[in-house]
This record gives structure tokens, C-alpha cells and sequence, in this order.
């Protein structure tokens, strides 16, 4: 794509550009130089680790004393760190890159596993070796470490090996092709972009404004640091002589009238005689199913965020339109920089709510029990989309809470549920979500390293009836009555649609009642013989789903029991089922 404007900044943008610095320093998203300095001996720690690993497995496998000597293994890194724009207790990705004879399966997840284990320095390790991309995670001297693991065809790797020629792909399998593909995706990045100073400080800056925002989170079906990195590299090339103050403006301008799902490209789509499958929509059905297209600039080029569903587009959309107003009142002085990193006010943005709540009998097993619910609770929102042909829109958050008061280690996820504007149904109209719920849990519970203790329990609350937990310093914050005016959003065909802001919803008084109630993990449970009753509401200018009651603390999940002194294990899960009411 070629540049829309070659022009540098103005004497006002140098001032904005200092003011945004100077907030962004201010925010605490730059780690102190001790910390860089820690990093960078816990990097040169775990490089001698890797060689001396390769050099004993060189020496185990029976090959010769010279060998032996030249053997070697080398550590690279990618994502932020890669990229220059970590922040402080970021963790770093790291790859390690070994000779054809040291494999993955044993070598690397079972070897190296037990080297790691037995080093005081190490901790939390977590081998994730079914992942579609396989990693080790571990903290090293309380660094955070994402260790991948790549056999290239040689026999001898040498320091200095370029990996960005797609050589270093020959007789490789898919899992190490997308191992190799977060180092050679970062540095082409480097290569593409015009000033690598500009870009990080606008990169930082975007991430930590979609933090804010709760949309960064490519396990959630938003978009996480290499998507964010692609998005403002485009950027940077479509204005190369602007500086981050008018990159960010820019960024918002152009991701609000982007029409989805046109990809974004840094690159033309490399093909090779390698035979690696590229993104293709003319040739492959699936790539034509990707809502939000953005494409990775190294061979074999992939879309880097097919995990986006209808709704977290639709979420993106609207805090793209959010970014884009604001940038346009700073430019007019009527807004400075902070309004730009205002936190989202999810909790207040929806009337209905899906509460994910995670149980295991210690932290270690909710460690890894946490990381496998997560990963799946975009297959969630999908199915929802799914089995209410749209109608119904899932919203999901992607931070995490914890009820310390629980006896079990525990922590939540909320989803925020809304029927889609402008839809039109009849009276009494329900959203029957119980099979829906029931295949995720079955989903969830085919769990490998499953252990006792490990459950999920998911139920429908209402906006009142939110746990205390969530909010700051244990107490619900008071709502105000606040005007955000409406807006139009872009759907992918270009047709306009009217967005009505969620906070404008609290106007409109409840008028019907009803009840839902949770529903438990897969395994059978009585059901409670009491149910709480809420309230419904009827918007007439945004419909909303109508809510019917639930027992939504985990408490009656877990702990529970029945008059003749059966626990919850016994008792059958009631259902979740979400009723709508006509519009007038």
C-alpha cells in the first residue's frame, strides 16, 4: 500500500507529541534500567543453559568428542521484548533453536523440563506441549519466560544463523514452522517499517490504550501484541515522516473507516516452492470465514487474528469510533491525552452478564486449569453466535478476577450479553443456551492434565447482581447517568449501522420479571430448590436481552448441600435460558 501523505509534523504536533510522551513515562509503561539489566543476565543465563543441554544430548546420543565441541543450541527472542516495546514484569518470548537430532517431544518437553526443574532459580514451570504452538513457561529469577522450541536441518547451528532466509524451513513440520514464525515476523517487522523509534513509541502508546479498553487479548478473540505491532506498522507506512503523536490520530482515523474484512499487509504475499500453505481466500474456504484479516509478513504469511468473532469485531469497531472522536477533540484542544486512556467501563455497559467461574484444589493446578479454560472461551462466544444465528452478541472481558474469600483457589471471567440492535422479534421471544453451555463445558472438560478438584461452573447474572470482587476496593462504584452520543459503524459490506451507547440504556426503567438460573460444571448436580428473582427491562430504542434470575455465587456450586446432607456433586445443574421481549 502506498503512502497516503508524506508530510512531518508541525510545530503543534511536537507539542502534542511531548505531552503524549511525557503521560505515557508518567504511566509507568517503561521498565527501570535495573529491571533491563536483570533481563538481560537472565537471557545470557538461560543461552549457556541451552548449549550446555545440546552439548550433553550431543554427548548422550553417541556422536563424536569433536562433535560434541562444536555442538550448539542459541536463544532468540520475538514479540515485545523483540521489539523494544516491553514493559516492566512483561514476560519475554524466547526461542530456542537446536540441531536436527535434539527433537521436541522428548528432548526439549522431558530433558530440558527436567534440567529446568531442578534449578533453584526456576519456578511455576508448565510445560504446554499440546498448545498449537508448543511452549514452556516458567519464571526465571521471577522473569517471565515463554520458551518455544525449533530442530532446524543441521547438524551444527551456528550463531550467527539468519533465519529470516526461508531456507531455515526445509524438512520442518508445522509446529516448528510456527515456532520460527514469532522471530521471523518480528524482524520483518523491523525491516518494513520507516523509523523504528516512531513506531515503538506509538506501539506502546496502543497497547496500552487497548489495556484500558479491554480489547487486547488474542485468547479472547480481541488482539494481542503481534496484531497490535502489524496494525500500527501499516501505519507507519502509509504516513512515514509522522511522529507518534500523529501516528496514534492517524491509527484511529484509518481503523475507522478500514472496511473489514479487507486485510491489512505490510508485504505482498510471499509464495514459495516449499509448499507451506499461505493465507489465501480465493484458494482456501476457511481463510474466507476471517472476519479481521491481518496478515503476517514472513513466509508462509498467516492471518495472525483469526481468533476475532462477530462480536469482539464489533467491540474493536466501536472503540476504534471511541479512539477517533477523542483524537479529533485533542486536535481541536477540547480534550488532552488522558481522555484517550479513560478505562472501559464494562461493567456498566451491559445489563446481562455470563460469569466464568474457574475452580482447582491448589495454585499450581488452577495455574495451568485457568490457562486451558481461557484459551477456550472464544470457542464460547463463537457458539453462542452460532446457535442464535447472531442475534444474540457476546462480549467478552479479558481480565480476570479472584474471590480470595473462597476455600478453593479460584478466578472469574465475564462476558457481557446483548441482542444485536435493530433486530425484531416476538414477544416472549427466549434464547435457549443451555445445549450451547453444555457443549463448551464438555469441550473444557476433555481436558488432558485434568486432575480432582479442577471445575467450571458458568451462569447468567444481572448487572446489579455482580460480585463485589470485581470492583475496586470491594464495593460496586455508583453508576452516573452519563450522554454518549450515537454513532455510525462500518460493517464489513460498508453499510451503515447505528451504535447506541450501552450507559444510555440505564435511562429506561425495568418492567418485567423473570428467572434464570446457573449452570454447573458437566457433572450431574440436583438443582436448587430456591431461585432468586430479578427483573427484567424493555428499551425501546435498544433492545437488550431480558434476563431471567440466577443464584450466581459460586458458593451454592461448590459448598452447597442438599437438606439430607448431599453435596453439590450430587445435585443436577439447572439451566441457563435468556428470554427477550418485543420491542414497540
Amino acid at each position: 500500500m502506498k503512502p497516503i501523505s508524506y508530510a512531518g509534523p508541525t510545530e503543534v504536533d511536537v507539542q502534542r507529541n511531548a505531552l503524549l510522551e511525557k503521560l505515557l513515562m508518567d504511566s509507568g509503561i517503561y521498565e527501570s534500567a535495573e529491571e533491563t539489566a536483570r533481563r538481560e543476565e537472565v537471557l545470557s543465563r538461560l543461552d549457556k543453559i541451552i548449549k550446555d543441554w545440546v552439548k550433553q544430548l550431543t554427548h548422550q546420543k553417541g556422536y563424536t568428542e569433536k562433535m560434541v565441541e562444536e555442538a550448539n543450541g542459541i536463544l532468540r527472542t520475538f514479540g515485545s521484548y523483540r521489539l523494544g516495546v516491553h514493559g516492566p514484569n512483561a514476560d519475554i518470548d524466547t526461542l530456542c533453536i537446536g540441531p536436527s537430532y535434539v527433537t521436541r517431544e522428548h528432548d526439549f518437553f522431558v530433558i530440558l523440563h527436567n534440567i529446568l526443574l531442578e534449578m533453584e532459580e526456576v519456578s511455576d514451570l508448565q510445560p504446554v506441549d499440546d498448545a498449537h504452538v508448543p511452549v514452556m513457561k516458567f519464571k526465571f529469577q521471577g522473569i517471565s519466560i515463554d520458551l518455544l522450541y525449533a530442530s532446524v536441518s543441521l547438524l551444527i547451528v551456528p550463531e550467527d544463523l539468519d533465519i529470516s532466509h526461508n531456507s531455515v524451513l526445509y524438512n520442518t513440520d508445522e509446529k516448528t514452522v510456527r515456532s520460527l514464525n514469532g522471530c521471523r515476523v518480528a524482524d520483518q517487522i523491523l525491516k518494513l517499517i520507516p523509523n523504528v523509534e516512531n513506531f515503538c513509541t506509538t506501539l506502546r502508546c496502543l497497547k496500552f490504550w487497548a489495556k484500558r479498553r479491554g480489547v487486547y487479548s488474542n485468547v479472547t478473540g480481541f488482539l494481542g501484541g503481534v496484531n497490535w505491532a502489524l496494525l500500527v506498522a501499516q501505519v507507519c507506512q502509509l504516513y512515514p515522516n509522522a511522529i507518534p503523536s500523529m501516528l496514534v490520530s492517524r491509527f484511529f482515523r484509518v481503523y475507522t473507516n478500514w472496511r473489514w474484512p479487507n486485510p491489512v499487509m505490510l508485504c505482498p504475499i510471499e509464495e514459495d516452492e516449499l509448499g507451506f500453505n499461505v493465507w489465501d481466500p480465493r484458494k482456501w474456504s476457511r481463510d474466507r470465514t476471517h472476519l479481521m484479516p491481518i496478515i503476517t509478513p514472513a513466509y508462509p504469511c498467516m492471518n495472525s487474528s483469526y481468533n476475532v468473532s462477530a462480536s469482539t469485531l464489533r467491540v474493536m469497531v466501536e472503540q476504534f469510533h471511541f479512539g477517533n472522536k477523542v483524537c479529533e477533540e485533542i486536535e481541536l484542544n477540547k480534550a488532552n491525552w488522558s481522555a484517550l486512556f479513560e478505562p472501559s467501563l464494562f461493567f456498566e455497559s451491559y445489563k446481562n452478564y455470563l460469569q466464568v467461574d474457574i475452580i482447582a484444589a491448589d495454585a499450581d493446578d488452577l495455574l495451568s486449569w485457568r490457562g486451558w479454560v481461557e484459551s477456550r472461551l472464544r470457542l464460547l462466544t463463537l457458539k453462542i453466535e452460532r446457535d442464535t444465528d447472531g442475534m444474540l452478541q457476546c462480549h467478552p472481558f479479558p481480565n480476570e478476577y479472584v474471590d480470595t474469600s473462597k476455600p478453593c483457589s479460584h478466578c472469574a471471567f465475564f462476558m457481557g450479553l446483548q441482542r444485536q440492535p435493530g433486530v425484531k422479534v416476538q414477544e416472549g421471544q427466549q434464547f435457549d443456551i443451555r445445549a450451547t453451555v453444555d457443549e463448551f463445558k464438555q469441550g473444557v472438560n476433555s481436558y488432558n492434565h485434568w486432575r480432582p478438584g479442577m471445575d467450571i461452573f458458568v451462569s447468567h447474572v444481572r448487572r446489579r447482581q455482580l460480585p463485589a470482587y470485581i470492583f475496586p476496593e470491594g464495593y460496586k462504584r455508583q453508576r452516573q447517568l452519563r450522554h454518549t452520543p450515537q454513532h455510525s459503524t462500518r460493517t464489513s459490506n460498508g453499510d451503515a449501522k447505528r451504535s447506541s451507547s450501552p450507559s444510555s440504556e440505564r435511562r429506561f426503567k425495568r418492567k418485567h420479571d423473570a428467572s434464570i438460573a446457573d449452570t454447573g460444571s458437566g457433572k450431574p448436580k440436583k438443582s436448587s430448590p430456591e431461585s432468586a428473582g430479578i427483573a427484567g427491562s424493555s428499551i425501546p430504542s435498544s433492545p437488550v436481552i431480558q434476563g431471567l434470575a440466577c443464584e450466581s455465587s459460586i458458593e451454592q456450586n461448590v459448598a452447597m448441600e442438599s437438606e439430607d446432607g448431599a453435596n453439590s456433586e450430587s445435585m443436577q445443574p439447572p439451566a441457563i435460558r435468556l428470554s427477550l421481549e418485543s420491542t414497540a
